[in-house]
């Protein structure tokens, strides 16, 4: 989801899981990786893939996906949510605005082609030729050009000076190298001709593709990184229904089931004897987007009011009800969230918390009265919000029927729940056919700017038309900041500054949830936020 212009959004992409936090990979019928056979280790997930081409997609699904098939200059090792060099040899500032990268020597994709420097640059500049808006070319929003002096040198040049980040997004969804003797350099490159073309240089290779149903992966032994894998091939199924996701794991049918369960199959799964629950930090959160153009009062509509529009947002913050939804509807898995950034991550504070509600925390209706009545507002306000009844878990829906409830109780709003299918959904969120919806986050790296740069820059992955140019400064700055005190003071200043403007509203943070029998090992849920396939083994 970013726009054809990448001039400065940094987005990753939305996805959250009810109270897990997914997989996505699909196992295929075919390849030696067959679930009936028992052999290897069989992923269930009800994610979904949107495709295999890093250009088109920016979901947790798709990235599941890429993570265990792609190469990346920079990767996460286990137990850390720093980078460090994975199929490079070297990678380190030159100057501040030159950040070079050194390859090892004789890596290639499993088709046998040489992977070079070549590739690399080939793989940055098609993000941005493509710019697709599903896509991650905003997280590139710093880039400014790739020249490769030898096979093995990349040399990146940013536009901005000292960027702290830029190592991370390496490692995120816009980072995957792609083999440019199979990839399109001007449009997205289609899954069969992907997996047929045996276009992989990660941890595995795909062996057999059933679109969102099976895919098959065995290892690629040309893989020269940090996280080589353990077991001898992974099938990972899909699933529509997360009931039948439970049943087969705990039924011993699959050996892991990672997003997403409900919160409640997951309470149930704690005390079956034959299945592990296991957890670890998230970064996940759960947010209510509004579109600026299409809102209430929004600058498109009839009634075009940007104080109204405002205070219509600013109402919902008041009147949503974080705890309730965190207890009846996710049991604990998701906590109450009053910031832009999760908590755990520098910078983190809780602005929402004292800015809205009763201060402190819960629900106000006389302070979203007195907000909407000070902008001369006529209640009921008719809202059209909208969610994904298959994206993020199957709890959505009582997410969202609760939040109507808890909007609809104050007698200041009428709230018209529209569901809609993922596939469908992503296009329509970004083609302002949704005045407010539903999105989630998993992160593409641990921290803070990966919850700034894709909500609040000009040109941002919600494509919402938000725009606050201090904002955009303010992010532009905090993230070229050396200082670890002064970078923060400069996140914190600038959820302060969004929690005034409040485009979006975000409500809960979650935790990484996995399930799986007690027969395997190598179950790593750690702040990387990135589910790998390479240390599951199976006793």
């Amino acid at each position: 989801m970013n726009s054809a212009h990448i001039h400065a959004r940094r987005a990753l992409a939305f996805s959250a899981a009810g109270a897990a936090s997914v997989l996505v990979l699909a196992g295929c019928a075919a390849g030696s990786s067959d679930p009936a056979s028992g052999e290897g280790i069989i992923i269930g997930t009800t994610d979904k893939v949107t495709t295999l081409d890093p250009a088109g997609s920016y979901d947790n699904g798709s990235f599941a996906v890429q993570n265990q098939v792609f190469p990346f200059l920079m990767n996460t090792p286990y137990g850390s949510p720093d980078v460090e060099p994975d199929i490079a040899e070297s990678a380190e500032f030159t100057s501040p605005t030159e950040y070079t990268v050194t390859l090892k020597e004789g890596l290639t994709f499993a088709n046998g082609h040489e992977l070079t420097s070549s590739d690399v640059k080939f793989t940055f500049d098609r993000q941005l030729a493509i710019a697709d808006e599903n896509g991650p070319s905003s997280l590139l929003y710093n880039l400014d050009s790739v020249a490769t002096p030898d096979d093995l040198t990349v040399v990146f040049t940013l536009k901005n000076p000292d960027d702290q980040v830029f190592p991370q997004i390496l490692s995120s969804p816009a980072g995957p190298i792609v083999d440019e003797e199979v990839f399109s350099a001007t449009e997205l490159t289609p899954d069969d001709e992907i997996v047929d073309g045996g276009a992989f240089a990660g941890q595995y290779a795909i062996t057999s593709y059933d679109f969102n149903n099976l895919i098959s992966y065995e290892p690629f032994e040309g893989y020269d990184g940090v996280l080589p894998p353990a077991e001898s091939a992974v099938t990972a199924k899909y699933y529509a229904d997360s009931s039948n996701l439970k049943l087969d794991v705990q039924e011993g049918n699959i050996d892991v089931a990672f997003r997403s369960l409900s919160a409640t199959d997951v309470d149930d799964l704690a005390s079956n004897e034959n299945v592990t629950v296991h957890d670890g930090p998230g970064g996940e959160i759960r947010y209510i987007v509004f579109n600026f153009d299409t809102q209430p009062f929004g600058a498109t509509t009839p009634e075009a009011d940007a104080a109204k529009a405002l205070a219509v947002r600013q109402a919902v913050a008041d009147l949503i009800d974080r705890d309730e939804i965190a207890d009846q509807v996710y049991k604990g898995t998701y906590t109450p969230l009053y910031s832009f950034v999760p908590a755990g991550l520098t910078g983190a504070t809780e602005v929402l918390k004292e800015s809205y509600g009763d201060g402190s925390g819960g629900p106000s209706v006389e302070k979203a009265t007195e907000t909407l009545t000070a902008a001369g507002v006529t209640t009921p306000v008719e809202l059209n919000l909208q969610y994904s009844p298959d994206h993020y878990g199957p709890s959505s829906g009582d997410e969202y029927a609760l939040i109507k409830d808890q909007l609809e109780a104050s007698g200041l709003f009428t709230v018209n729940l529209q569901s809609t299918e993922w596939v469908q959904y992503s296009k329509d969120r970004t083609a302002d056919v949704y005045p407010a919806y539903q999105l989630g986050w998993f992160p593409d790296y641990s921290d803070a700017d990966n919850y700034l740069t894709p909500f609040f820059l000009t040109e941002n992955f919600l494509g919402n038309h938000y725009s606050n140019q201090e904002v955009n400064d303010l992010i532009l700055q905090q993230a070229s900041t050396a200082d670890p005190a002064a970078r923060q003071a400069l996140i914190e200043e600038i959820q302060a500054k969004e929690a005034l403007d409040l485009s979006t509203v975000p409500y809960l943070q979650g935790a990484q949830v996995a399930v799986a029998g007690t027969d395997v090992d190598g179950v790593t849920l750690d702040a990387s936020f990135k589910f790998r396939y390479a240390p599951l083994t199976k006793g």
